[in-house]
């Protein structure tokens, strides 16, 4: 006799045949009472859920972190004090593919980090990038649809791309970054983090500090070039996912070390650029890392549909200790990610088991979809308002954070104008990369640029030629050198076929990294 589990319905009945649909006769039509075919059917047309406007493409896995300094005079904090050690779940992703994308692609990593504190969950959703393409959340939409499928040709637009970055000069920085080196990491193992945006950290006394999150792999920074990507990728499409999950499995158990920098809270006032500009790095000699502990993942996913497609990480996800900073795309996101959760995995997406905390949870929301908890989180039936007389959860008011005192002149915080969007991209390029990295670079450059109007490519050039001039001549050089190969005239028409690259080896390089 068989010891395998014994196959049952949804509802826990006993299941009798699960090879043949109930018919009238012994070819006769199909009876609706085969309520289990339709059960499967049924089931099967609702198996997936919307993926992901952004970053649909990931890879994730269960670890911890450990502090070994004392914050304290940063931050009250439980999970970041010396000693503590808190449960966690991390999910890389690309930012612009789709769900079934490659993941050896040129493009952004996200870095998310979900961290099961006793004092609820905090979430840190950054990139592998320290800053990012624009400053304004205003334009974060009309950027991504640039990064997404044009609405006639239902393919990918380098045009649009390129004519999104020419006109927004603040993406020099970031646009540099990705064309790099850095924008082909061997694997997720292999590439830092940042929480990117600037946070705070207040403490006790309520007193608030700056903060700069960093996570730097403890494996090594590698990285592909474009030529070896497309090896990998004519291979296989899941290239992240095999390294990450057998890494694991094999008990090489990835970790990075956790820096911050920090800043006075007045100090921003007289920082001689926008401490909160989601395009600006802080410079190491005037706030140099400080060492934090390291987080280390060690335990793959046993289902990947419940526990990373259904994660959902928000940067609304604070503990005390932990806040947030005038920085406009992290304001703006402490609502997106949130509202997108909430329209991809229902209401209640916050108690879906991979993102429920680990702590007591309280509270008077009620109803609506994925209501998995059978009511409100209060306690007692008769509480399901505030104020109540019948012992309801009350607020926590040593949770209250203290108030910003940030001020100055409001062109400071804008993002169209008085910026300087150039110093930055000129000291990577000029200070911090080879000659090799540079000539890399360009030939990336150039060849994402083919194909593109004359027009906008100029207008980008113009942007590079302020950068440093041969940053522009570079590129330039390679445009037109890889335009002529592909068969494209100046004005950026085709005029033959694409010409193949020619196949490189697959040892990645190991890029120097920049301060940031």
């Amino acid at each position: 006799m068989s010891n395998n589990p014994k196959l049952t319905t949804t509802s826990g009945a006993p299941w009798p045949n699960n090879q043949d649909s109930v018919t009238a006769g012994e070819r006769g039509p199909l009876l609706m009472q085969d309520y289990q075919l339709l059960e499967k059917l049924a089931h099967q047309n609702r198996e997936r859920i919307p993926e992901r406007t952004v970053h649909a493409k990931g890879w994730g896995a269960h670890g911890v972190l450990k502090i070994t300094a004392d914050l304290s005079k940063y931050t009250k904090a439980k999970a970041l004090q010396a000693g503590a050690e808190t449960p966690m779940l991390a999910r890389f992703s690309t930012v612009a593919g789709e769900s079934g994308a490659a993941d050896h692609e040129r493009d952004v990593r996200g870095f998310a980090l979900k961290f099961y504190t006793e004092e609820g969950n905090w979430d840190l959703v950054g990139n592998n990038t320290p800053v990012f393409f624009i400053r304004d959340a205003y334009k974060f939409p009309d950027f991504i649809h640039t990064q997404k499928r044009h609405p006639k040709t239902n393919m990918r637009s380098p045009t649009a791309m390129w004519d999104f970055w020419s006109l927004s000069p603040e993406s020099l920085h970031q646009v540099t970054i990705l064309m790099s080196d850095r924008g082909l990491p061997v694997s997720p193992m292999h590439m830092n983090g940042y929480g990117s945006h600037t946070y705070s950290l207040w403490n006790d006394k309520g007193e608030r500090y700056w903060v700069k999150f960093h996570f730097k792999t403890e494996q090594g920074n590698k990285t592909y070039t474009n030529e070896q990507a497309e090896r990998i990728v004519g291979r296989t499409r899941e290239g992240y996912q095999e390294q990450l999950f057998n890494s694991i499995k094999d008990g090489y158990f990835p970790r990075w070390k956790m820096q911050i920098q920090v800043m006075e809270e007045l100090e921003a006032e007289n920082c001689a650029f926008n401490p909160f500009d989601l395009t600006k790095v802080w410079p190491h000699a005037d706030f140099p890392l400080m060492d934090v502990g390291y987080f280390e993942l060690n335990r793959n996913p046993e289902n990947y549909f419940a526990e990373v497609e259904t994660a959902a990480f928000a940067p609304s996800n604070i503990v005390p200790g932990i806040s947030w900073s005038p920085d406009k795309m992290l304001q703006a996101r402490i609502f997106s990610y949130a509202d997108a959760h909430r329209h991809r995995l229902g209401t209640h997406y916050d108690q879906i088991p991979v993102n429920r905390p680990k702590c007591p949870v309280h509270h008077y929301h009620k109803d609506g979809e994925m209501n998995v908890y059978g009511g409100m989180k209060t306690g007692n039936p008769n509480a399901y308002y505030e104020p109540n007389s019948f012992n309801g959860p009350v607020e926590q008011r040593d949770a209250q954070e203290p108030p910003l005192r940030v001020s100055g002149d409001a062109e400071r915080y804008d993002h169209r104008t008085g910026h300087d969007d150039y110093s930055q991209p000129r000291a990577l390029y000029e200070k911090v990369m080879t000659q090799d990295e540079r000539d890399r670079l360009h030939g990336n450059m150039g060849g994402a640029l083919v194909g593109v109007p004359t027009e906008i490519v100029e207008r980008w050039m113009g942007h590079l030629k302020q950068v440093h001039p041969d940053y522009e001549a570079g590129v330039r050089a390679k445009w037109e050198e890889k335009s002529a190969e592909a068969g494209y005239d100046p004005n950026g028409l085709p005029i033959t076929g694409d010409t193949p690259h020619e196949a490189g080896d697959e040892t990645p390089h190991e890029p120097t990294i920049a301060s940031e």
